[in-house]
């Protein structure tokens, strides 16, 4: 079951797809205007809508479905924190650098294992009241794993989110319905379970640390719709180890991604990328797509989601450190709203709420204190206390908060507990 996390420009115009029913075209999500802090009250307000946040201090990105991020222009492909590190190991065997395969042949080999993925969320008949499932979304999945008398697929959080039931498309028509395993927001992934008997073919996961510029990808996918399944796109690797800022449900993250110039749209999201021994080395997440803009989409790399989809598959989740807060970045907050906090503190994150059964609330952290330090390392925002959260720190670490509460500078001690405790 999929875990439900209380978390809650220019790279002008990055775009994610979102379900939409009868259109897999993703619709601009603009960013909500901000609107004055009001002192308490605004904490208050933004406490609510942030245990949303509650960063369960955990938090990440998004793409298909037709969703977009809060990031002007960063659209999802089908239908984000910078990647958080993990020991976990990834399974990938490192491969060679290979001088490329016939792409015809790749392409036949690898379409089989492309699915498509339709979102079906409840919808209430104003009339008689009675709710049904209606298709709200479709994305793109990968199969890439078979155990025992189960098939598993790689696709995007942003394309099943929500869904109240998921059907999964088969190369030859087929369909079939989808079990959801586990999702993660932060990091935009999600895996689904289907019959081991729809699995006759899988796609084999190679090492994206191997990739180069220059390097010829493949990527397929769905765009725009089922109609147009597993259309075929080439291009290169445009660059290794970008870093995307995105809005997601979840709160604003930062995802690391490989950047391509092939073709990726609406729909496309939660699609395989390819390197030239037709290996999965992404998956097509993001695009930019503001007038004029060619060639710049995004995949997450192998390396990076192979750990959080196997730890999905072991335990149904992603285990996060969370200390229990909702947070608004300090710049995004008029100067007269600040009290008496000193002008030199100009970045920080501003607690807008707590979890009054966290490690933050039985520490004595307040709503309005003021972050400025984790560990003795400056906090830019709130995008930055989760990448320093997840990337060195982990459930059961001691952490040392520097604060101002007005114009008082305090340091705080607490200890990291687990997301997972979250109802």
């Amino acid at each position: 079951m999929q875990e439900h996390n209380n978390q809650n420009e220019e790279m002008k115009h990055i775009e994610t797809d979102q379900p939409e029913a009868a259109t897999i075209e993703g619709k601009q999500r603009s960013a909500k205007p901000k609107k004055p802090f009001k002192g308490r009250g605004f904490l208050s307000a933004v406490g609510a809508g942030i245990i949303g946040s509650v960063l369960t201090l955990t938090i990440l990105p998004q793409t298909d479905y037709y969703q977009n991020l809060a990031e002007p222009g960063i659209e999802q492909a089908a239908g984000g924190t910078g990647q958080e590190e993990t020991s976990t190991d990834s399974g990938i065997t490192p491969t060679s650098v290979s001088t490329g395969g016939d792409v015809a042949n790749i392409v036949e080999d690898a379409s089989e294992s492309i699915v498509g993925i339709v979102n079906y969320q409840q919808q209430n008949n104003r009339y008689n009241g009675s709710s049904q499932d209606a298709q709200a979304g479709t994305g793109s999945g990968v199969l890439f794993k078979k155990e025992g008398d189960s098939a598993y697929i790689i696709t995007n959080n942003h394309v099943i989110e929500g869904a109240s039931a998921i059907e999964v498309s088969l190369h030859d028509g087929e369909k079939t319905k989808a079990e959801l395993i586990g999702a993660d927001p932060l990091t935009d992934l999600a895996v689904l379970k289907i019959d081991g008997k729809y699995a006759d073919n899988l796609l084999e996961v190679g090492d994206s640390s191997a990739l180069r510029a220059g390097e010829q990808v493949i990527a397929i996918g769905n765009p725009l719709g089922l109609d147009l399944s597993r259309t075929v796109t080439q291009g290169i690797v445009s660059a290794v180890d970008r870093t995307i800022a995105v809005q997601t449900s979840a709160g604003e993250s930062e995802l690391n991604v490989i950047q391509t110039d092939a073709a990726i749209n609406p729909g496309n999201s939660g699609g395989a990328l390819l390197n030239s021994k037709g290996e999965l080395i992404g998956i097509n997440s993001l695009k930019i797509s503001n007038s004029g803009v060619e060639g710049l989409g995004f995949a997450i790399p192998s390396k990076d989601f192979m750990p959080i989809v196997n730890e999905i598959i072991e335990t149904g989740k992603v285990e996060r450190p969370y200390i229990g807060i909702g947070l608004t970045n300090l710049a995004d907050v008029p100067r007269n709203y600040l009290g008496n906090l000193p002008n030199e503190v100009e970045k920080g994150v501003i607690v807008a709420s707590i979890d009054e059964s966290s490690a933050a609330a039985k520490a004595g952290i307040k709503e309005g204190d003021v972050i400025t330090e984790l560990n003795g390392q400056p906090v830019e925002d709130a995008a930055d206390l989760r990448r320093q959260l997840y990337a060195d720190l982990k459930v059961g670490d001691k952490v040392d908060l520097t604060i101002f509460r007005g114009a008082e500078e305090m340091a705080i001690s607490l200890t990291l507990t687990s997301n997972s405790m979250i109802n």
